[in-house]
Protein backbone atom coordinates (compact mmCIF):
# COMPACT_ATOMS: atom_id res chain seq x y z
CA UNK A 1 0.00 0.00 0.00
CA UNK A 2 1.10 3.57 -0.65
CA UNK A 3 0.30 6.53 1.57
CA UNK A 4 0.79 10.25 1.09
CA UNK A 5 0.83 12.19 4.34
CA UNK A 6 0.65 15.99 4.27
CA UNK A 7 1.56 18.48 6.96
CA UNK A 8 2.04 22.20 7.41
CA UNK A 9 -1.35 23.75 6.79
CA UNK A 10 -2.90 26.35 9.03
CA UNK A 11 -4.08 29.93 9.41
CA UNK A 12 -1.95 32.82 8.22
CA UNK A 13 -2.48 36.50 7.54
CA UNK A 14 -2.41 37.89 4.03
CA UNK A 15 1.15 38.48 2.92
CA UNK A 16 2.46 35.69 5.10
CA UNK A 17 4.06 32.37 4.26
CA UNK A 18 3.43 28.69 4.85
CA UNK A 19 5.29 25.55 3.88
CA UNK A 20 3.50 22.31 3.16
CA UNK A 21 5.17 18.93 3.13
CA UNK A 22 4.01 15.60 1.73
CA UNK A 23 5.79 12.31 2.29
CA UNK A 24 5.07 9.16 0.31
CA UNK A 25 5.56 5.80 1.97
CA UNK A 26 5.05 2.16 1.09
CA UNK A 27 6.32 -0.01 -1.74
CA UNK A 28 7.73 2.54 -4.18
CA UNK A 29 10.16 2.07 -7.04
CA UNK A 30 10.02 5.58 -8.43
CA UNK A 31 7.88 8.71 -8.41
CA UNK A 32 8.01 10.41 -11.80
CA UNK A 33 5.83 13.33 -10.76
CA UNK A 34 4.71 14.87 -7.46
CA UNK A 35 2.45 17.85 -7.15
CA UNK A 36 -0.16 19.88 -5.38
CA UNK A 37 -3.79 20.63 -6.09
CA UNK A 38 -6.20 22.78 -4.15
CA UNK A 39 -9.94 23.06 -3.76
CA UNK A 40 -11.70 26.11 -2.41
CA UNK A 41 -15.30 25.95 -1.15
CA UNK A 42 -17.72 25.77 -4.04
CA UNK A 43 -14.97 25.47 -6.62
CA UNK A 44 -13.41 22.68 -8.60
CA UNK A 45 -10.10 21.17 -7.62
CA UNK A 46 -7.30 22.91 -9.50
CA UNK A 47 -3.64 22.26 -10.13
CA UNK A 48 -1.27 24.41 -8.10
CA UNK A 49 1.89 22.96 -9.56
CA UNK A 50 4.00 19.86 -9.95
CA UNK A 51 7.60 18.71 -10.20
CA UNK A 52 9.29 15.83 -12.01
CA UNK A 53 11.92 13.61 -10.47
CA UNK A 54 14.47 15.61 -12.45
CA UNK A 55 13.32 18.86 -10.89
CA UNK A 56 11.29 20.38 -13.73
CA UNK A 57 8.45 22.42 -12.30
CA UNK A 58 5.12 23.61 -13.60
CA UNK A 59 2.87 26.19 -11.91
CA UNK A 60 -0.60 27.58 -12.27
CA UNK A 61 -0.52 31.20 -13.43
CA UNK A 62 -2.25 32.30 -10.23
CA UNK A 63 0.71 31.21 -8.08
CA UNK A 64 3.70 31.87 -10.32
CA UNK A 65 6.30 33.99 -8.57
CA UNK A 66 4.75 33.35 -5.14
CA UNK A 67 4.83 29.58 -4.70
CA UNK A 68 7.76 27.23 -5.08
CA UNK A 69 7.68 23.44 -5.33
CA UNK A 70 10.68 21.30 -4.45
CA UNK A 71 11.27 17.66 -3.65
CA UNK A 72 13.67 15.38 -1.88
CA UNK A 73 13.83 12.21 -3.92
CA UNK A 74 15.70 10.30 -1.23
CA UNK A 75 12.84 10.97 1.18
CA UNK A 76 10.01 10.66 -1.37
CA UNK A 77 8.86 14.05 -0.14
CA UNK A 78 7.52 17.10 -1.95
CA UNK A 79 7.30 20.60 -0.52
CA UNK A 80 5.18 23.62 -1.33
CA UNK A 81 6.57 26.92 -0.15
CA UNK A 82 3.83 29.54 -0.30
CA UNK A 83 4.79 33.19 -0.02
CA UNK A 84 2.83 36.43 -0.32
CA UNK A 85 -0.33 34.54 0.47
CA UNK A 86 -3.68 36.03 -0.48
CA UNK A 87 -7.18 35.34 0.87
CA UNK A 88 -8.01 33.71 -2.47
CA UNK A 89 -5.35 31.07 -1.74
CA UNK A 90 -7.63 29.74 1.00
CA UNK A 91 -8.40 26.11 0.17
CA UNK A 92 -7.77 22.51 1.06
CA UNK A 93 -4.43 21.57 -0.46
CA UNK A 94 -3.91 18.04 -1.71
CA UNK A 95 -0.66 16.32 -2.46
CA UNK A 96 -0.58 13.97 -5.42
CA UNK A 97 2.01 11.61 -6.81
CA UNK A 98 2.35 9.41 -9.85
CA UNK A 99 4.04 6.33 -8.42
CA UNK A 100 5.63 3.32 -10.07
CA UNK A 101 5.70 0.55 -7.51
CA UNK A 102 7.65 -2.22 -9.17
CA UNK A 103 10.95 -2.30 -11.03
CA UNK A 104 9.64 -4.93 -13.44
CA UNK A 105 6.43 -3.11 -14.28
CA UNK A 106 6.14 0.19 -16.11
CA UNK A 107 2.65 0.69 -14.72
CA UNK A 108 2.22 3.77 -12.52
CA UNK A 109 -0.77 4.99 -10.56
CA UNK A 110 -1.90 8.28 -9.10
CA UNK A 111 -2.16 8.63 -5.34
CA UNK A 112 -3.63 11.45 -3.23
CA UNK A 113 -3.09 12.73 0.26
CA UNK A 114 -5.92 13.44 2.67
CA UNK A 115 -5.68 17.20 2.24
CA UNK A 116 -4.60 19.99 4.55
CA UNK A 117 -6.47 23.23 5.16
CA UNK A 118 -4.82 26.55 4.37
CA UNK A 119 -6.70 29.65 5.47
CA UNK A 120 -5.47 33.15 4.64
CA UNK A 121 -7.12 35.97 6.54
CA UNK A 122 -7.37 39.49 5.15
Amino acid sequence: QVQLVESGGGLVQAGGSLRLSCAASGIIFSIPIMGWYRQAPGKQRELVGDITSGGTTNYADSVKGRFNISRDNAKNTVYLQMNSLKPEDTAVYYCTAEIRRRRWSAVSSDYWGQGTQVTVSS
